[in-house]
């Protein structure tokens, strides 16, 4: 047989970037994340908005500030998303 390296590969993980609506919860921030698509009948572009329930471990982030988040495993009912870094904090 050949010799066959055994390295385990994660699969891509998305990632996405969004500003902070909600810290309230403990080690839990409310990301929102906008992006603009055409729409589907009429072709107007459209903004559309969607809100990722994310885990901060060490409750950094805070209201206003833009993060980027990456896809991981279900933490509990909601959050399948967690923090990866702080872009800019708020003013």
């Amino acid at each position: 047989m050949e010799n066959i390296e055994k390295t385990q590969q994660r699969g891509l993980r998305k990632e996405r970037v969004g500003v902070v609506k909600s810290d309230v919860q403990d080690k839990t921030i409310v990301v929102e994340v906008s992006r603009r698509t055409p729409h589907p009948l009429y072709k107007k572009v459209v903004k559309v908005r969607k809100k990722f329930t994310c885990h901060d471990e060490k409750n950094e982030a805070k209201v206003g500030d833009t993060v980027r988040i990456v896809e991981t495993r279900p933490l509990s009912k909601n959050k399948r998303w967690r923090l990866l870094e702080i872009i800019s904090h708020a003013e």
